[in-house]
């Protein structure tokens, strides 16, 4: 088994297309190196990482989050199972709590959002004269406004 696997190589066995593996290696979520061809080879340790980041994708963290988890993993050697504990644990609270806004929004979907634009029926109903906009602008009943901090 070779230690170093070419692009196609990593995209195949990845699932994911050569042009993102590319995308990631620019934003500095993996790591090749160049043959005197100039073709890019990588660790057999990036299939672990791209793997890492599929799935932290798909919990909705953005790729700065991402990039700053995987900058705590060890660059010599493959990410254990360990490390994979340490990145999900310190992921689950932002998971939940994604998963907490999202449930607020499917369950007030129908009501008034309070954006304070007083067009529907509904609203002076619900935001009478306006009031809601002291409160900031956008979704004021909907959005928890902490999480514009983040």
């Amino acid at each position: 088994m070779r230690a170093e696997l070419s692009v196609g190589e990593v995209a195949y066995r990845s699932g994911v297309p050569v042009s993102t593996l590319h995308f990631y290696e620019a934003r500095g979520l993996i790591r090749s190196r160049r043959t005197e061809g100039n073709q890019r080879r990588y660790g057999r340790d990036v299939l672990r990482r791209v793997a890492i980041i599929k799935v932290a994708q798909r919990t909705g963290l953005s790729l700065t989050e991402i990039r700053q988890a995987l900058d705590t993993l060890p660059q010599d050697r493959m990410p254990a199972a360990s490390d994979w504990r340490r990145l999900s644990v310190n992921w689950r609270e932002e998971l939940s709590a994604r998963i907490a806004r999202l449930t607020r929004l499917r369950d007030n979907l129908d009501g008034c959002i309070g954006c304070g634009c007083l067009s529907l029926a509904l609203c002076p109903l619900r935001n009478p004269d306006d009031c809601l906009a002291n409160e900031g602008p956008g979704a004021a009943l909907l959005e928890d406004r902490s999480d514009r901090e983040a």
